[in-house]
């Protein structure tokens, strides 16, 4: 999935920065209902090109930060091939370098379109404790959540994992309507984006260097010697 330039363009520009005014006009008046708007997409491109975006409170999601071997891993929560990799590859991937302590894995979401927006707005509502869990369940659910065309339904689907996940309404609606955690978060992933030249995804950085999605092999054959298991 190669769409990197697509989110700042058109109709995605708008959804994606949270610009429910304009979901609005743009649709007859079928926003989705998540409280107030956001903010506007030309205010936030402008901050986030001028670098005018506080970013202290988008929380580097990690497990083991101590491992000397990083893994960055660049996905999008709407991206089908990033939820093949998470049910084909990421388990055993998982167990076998992340589980027993060995490489330090960062998780950076990538913002293609406005639901893949409003799924991370959802699962970091959870904290750090259950962040993960809830990437889960966004991706093994991909299917079911993101399907369609109507906005409000794919945020009542979002609000019903953020439940399930224990989250009460009042709190999911605060963090979807959140326009200055939501323009950082653009901010972040932006910078993310070009400091490592991610052009699809998944895509991961292993200790600097940037891959496309690989096979389980393929993680072992970079990870292995880095690690002095080769």
């Amino acid at each position: 999935m190669n769409r990197r330039s697509f989110l700042l363009s058109g109709v995605a520009a708008v959804v994606a920065i949270g610009g429910y005014g304009a979901w609005t006009r743009l649709n007859g008046g079928n926003a989705p209902a998540l409280g107030s708007t956001l903010i506007e997409p030309s205010a936030a491109h402008a901050q986030t090109t001028e670098g005018q975006v506080d970013t202290s409170r988008v929380t580097e999601m990690v497990i083991n930060p101590d491992a000397e071997v990083t893994l960055m891993e660049f996905a999008s929560f709407t991206c089908p091939h990033c939820a093949n990799f998470h049910a084909t590859v990421w388990p055993q991937l998982k167990a076998e370098y992340i589980d027993t302590g060995l490489v330090k894995f960062v998780y950076r979401e990538v913002y293609f379109d406005a639901y893949g927006l409003w799924a991370a707005l959802v699962a970091r509502c959870g904290g750090e404790m259950r962040y993960f869990g809830i990437v889960d369940m966004l991706y093994d659910e991909q299917r079911e959540w993101a399907q369609g065309d109507d906005p409000n339904v794919v945020a009542d689907n979002l609000r019903r994992i953020g439940r399930r996940a224990g989250m009460t309404d009042d709190q999911l609606s605060e963090c979807l309507t959140d326009r200055d955690l939501a323009t950082a978060m653009m901010q972040v992933y932006q910078e993310g984006m070009t400091e490592y030249e991610v052009t699809g995804t998944p895509s991961f950085v292993i200790d600097g260097t940037t891959y496309s999605n690989m096979s389980m092999d393929e993680f072992r054959a970079i990870l292995d010697p880095l690690l002095n298991r080769g």
